[in-house]
């Protein structure tokens, strides 16, 4: 016995593997047909095909040697034998004598007893296992690199066959191929909603077809060319970004990866076994995606993610495809799913058609999530590996407010979330019949419900939600979207914008809200061990007076002739909040001197974010005209607890004591020195919430449009006085309840609050 078997080599294996492909049989004919030839060109005794099922099992669908009543009869589950063994850890196992390994199994329905040689190798598309194949011989004998490499290419033909459906059609009913099944997959409800609709790859993948080379050195050289074009435009996108920052770092790390040799020699090592080079950077990815996937070390996992990008740059050169999805290209009921993606290039996408975004990196607080709650899209973050596991054009549900993802979804669960969306749809028709019908309370205390913004597609929702006015506009969306920091004029031209859209009210304009988790990619950025308590917001302002003057100076220019509100983010104290005004004086003192109109009605406010502020609020309230609660910052500096970690962000609730009793100082101290009072934070848009903040005494909000009706429907529904006697009442007690989530909820139910 030879330990080469090489009958007519590889390149000939391949070529009569590819005409097997072309020939017009049943699958089952085809499958039989594969596992004939490799038995022959190996000079192996058995070949044989298991493939992943539905329910978890490695199924025998095709042999060559091993007994054939044995086909679709025998079974294994994932790590049972050597098969389950080799799917486990999706890499190559070669025995010389396989029946001494300890994972080996005996089937005796097989009669594989007398065989002695195991080779096998996973059956691999987009690093997910799907089966598994495997060579037999009667005598001891080493199987070489080389056969091993073959049976592996091998592999990514029988893998596109397999994705294709084709092998469905000869399994045995409730035996279903496991790569289309349904799956459920949890991440970071982001922004609510539910979308259903079809996967649209942002990055889009490159579907190999041709796995056979007809010339091998031409393949070799179409190779060299796509890594020296992916080199080329590597080096263009880092000189075009600057020197520092963090693209910078992301782009030097896929330069390292292009020039590393290890890789480059496993793609060119894949060409020269007859393969195309589409092909070879499929296998090599492949291979390392099936064992990065397999690390915990959170860096390694992380690499895999480089690695994957990489290829996907290569086999885009290759094939002379474009990265990126089209956004004109966009189809109906389109769902976006990206790895990650910056929130310029989400607004390229048309709204119209877009149902729904899935990201696989990208929390609530990433600057993409931001645009996307603007935009009212249903969106998902943090879902696992999620590129890797959806095919263009796949069915997919997303459910943006409990952070779940259908893919594939069986039809009793895409018809449960279709009745979802129906019913939302309902009660959002409901809630825009409410949009002129003022917010008044059943007793007549009257309710501010404004918008939050912070983009001029932001301006057309306000009077579809019924807003009164703009309660907080973010300014650093503009900042964030900019390739570098915008000009005064830049400034002026989209706050004077946003002032003609809101004539019949007002705006208030936020400062710049940058630092911690809102880096702005063309400053420099500090390492920080927690910047979340670091340099951000007014303190950069402050820092950086000329940054602060120009934003003012612009603001002030588009308030020429009206009301304008400014607020400052993130004040500690009053004296940053005096220094803050006193720059607003000073640029007031600037346009006077040079002649231009002045705002008719400024008023200066204050965002209470920092609890220090909680304890000073006599002093600050005898100097601002407003404030304004981002109850956001707030909690999580008041329970030392980052909403944004999913570890602790649960563990408090914003209707706790602690948490109301501080909302009620402000909201008491506001109102008895007659100062205007506005929460902007998320609770606010929540109907329970907000039920429990009116009974504290608040009575204006700011929001997103989205939330806007439903807590409309509460105002309506909502005695004041009640709930204020109510919350009262319980805050009064000192009995250490974790919460009054449930005594809220019963009041509500008890006196027919909709909520």
């Amino acid at each position: 016995m030879t330990t080469r078997g090489a009958i007519g080599g590889p390149r000939l294996l391949l070529r009569r593997l590819r005409e097997v492909m072309a020939e017009p049989v049943t699958p089952q004919a085809r499958l039989d047909k594969i596992v004939v030839h490799i038995a022959s060109n190996m000079v192996a005794e058995v070949c044989s095909v298991y493939v992943l099922r539905d329910d978890g099992r490695l199924e025998l669908f095709a042999t060559e040697g091993l007994k054939r009543e044995a086909v679709h009869q025998t079974t294994l589950r994932i790590g049972e034998g050597l098969v389950g063994l080799i799917a486990e850890r999706a890499e190559p196992l070669s025995l010389t004598e396989a029946q001494t390994h300890p994972a080996f199994s005996y089937k005796p329905e097989t009669g594989e007893e007398v065989y002695h040689s195991f080779v096998g190798v996973p059956i691999l598309r987009g690093g997910n296992t799907l089966g598994v194949l495997v060579v037999q011989n009667s005598a001891r004998r080493s199987y070489s690199e080389e056969e091993i490499e073959v049976l592996e290419t091998i592999s990514m033909l029988l893998a596109e066959m397999i994705a294709s459906g084709e092998l469905q059609a000869i399994v045995r009913p409730g035996a279903d191929i496991a790569l289309r099944r349904p799956m459920a997959l949890k991440g970071t409800a982001i922004s609510e909603g539910v979308g259903l609709g079809h996967v649209v790859l942002h990055e889009s993948r490159v579907v190999v077809t041709q796995i056979v080379a007809e010339d091998a050195q031409r393949e070799e050289e179409r190779l060299d060319a796509a890594i020296g074009g992916m080199r080329a435009n590597l080096d263009e996108l880092i000189d075009s970004h600057g020197s520092t920052g963090e693209h910078r770092e992301v782009l030097e790390t896929f330069r390292m990866f292009a020039n590393d040799r290890g890789w480059l020699r496993r793609l060119r090592e894949a060409v020269r076994g007859g393969i195309t080079a589409e092909a070879a950077v499929e296998r090599v990815q492949n291979e390392a995606r099936a064992r990065l996937q397999r690390q915990s070390d959170p860096y390694l996992r992380d690499r895999l993610h480089d690695l994957d990008d990489l290829a996907n740059r290569l086999l885009h050169q290759l094939t002379g495809q474009a990265l990126v999805a089209s956004p004109e290209s966009l189809p109906d009921n389109a769902i976006l799913v990206a790895r990650t993606m910056g929130p310029a290039v989400l607004l390229d996408y048309d709204r119209s058609r877009l149902r729904g975004l899935v990201l696989e990196d990208g929390g609530s607080s990433s600057h993409v999530a931001i645009v996307a709650r603007a935009l009212g899209i249903p969106t998902v973050g943090d879902v696992s590996n999620v590129t890797s596991l959806v095919e263009q054009g796949d069915a997919i549900i997303v459910d943006g407010s409990a952070g779940e993802v259908q893919l594939r979804p069986q039809s009793d669960v895409e018809q449960a979330y279709s009745e979802k969306a129906r019913l939302r749809a309902r009660r959002q028709e409901q809630y825009h019949a409410l949009r002129a019908e003022p917010a008044v309370t059943r007793d007549g205390a009257s309710i501010g419900l404004h918008m939050n913004a912070g983009l001029l597609v932001d301006l057309p929702l306000m009077a579809e939600a019924g807003a009164k006015s703009i309660g907080l506009f973010r300014t650093e969306l503009q900042f964030m979207l900019a390739p570098q920091f915008p000009r005064q004029e830049q400034q002026y031209q989209l706050y004077h914008a946003v002032m003609e859209a809101v004539r019949d009210g007002y705006v208030t304009f936020r400062t710049l809200d940058i630092g911690g988790d809102k880096i702005l990619p063309y400053m420099q950025t500090f390492e920080e061990e927690n910047p979340a308590l670091g340099w951000r917001a007014i303190r950069i302002g402050l820092d950086r007076p000329a940054l602060l003057r120009l934003q003012l100076r612009a603001m002030l220019r588009a308030g020429a002739g009206r009301e304008l509100r400014i607020m400052f983010p993130m004040i500690a104290s009053v004296e940053e909040f005096d220094a803050s005004r006193a720059l607003v004086e000073r640029e007031i003192e600037h346009l006077r001197r040079h002649g231009y109109t002045l705002p008719s009605d400024l008023k200066l406010g204050a965002m209470v974010e920092v609890p220090a502020l909680l304890w000073q609020l006599d002093e600050l309230l005898a100097r601002v005209d407003f404030l304004s609660v981002g109850s956001n910052d707030l909690l999580q500096y008041l329970f030392a607890a980052d909403r944004d970690n999913k570890r602790v962000s649960g563990r408090y609730d914003p209707l706790s004591p602690p948490a109301l009793r501080a909302l009620r100082r402000i909201s008491s101290r506001a109102n008895l020195a007659g100062k205007l009072l506005t929460l902007c934070g998320e609770i606010g848009g929540k109907p329970l919430e907000a039920m429990a903040l009116i009974g504290l005494g608040y009575r204006s909000f700011s929001m997103s449009p989205a939330n806007i009706g439903p807590v409309k429907a509460m105002v309506l529904g909502l005695n004041a006085a009640e709930i204020e006697s109510f919350i009262g009442e319980q805050l009064d007690r000192r009995n250490g309840e974790a919460s009054l989530r449930a005594k809220l909820v019963a009041f509500a139910e008890a006196k027919g609050v909709p909520l």
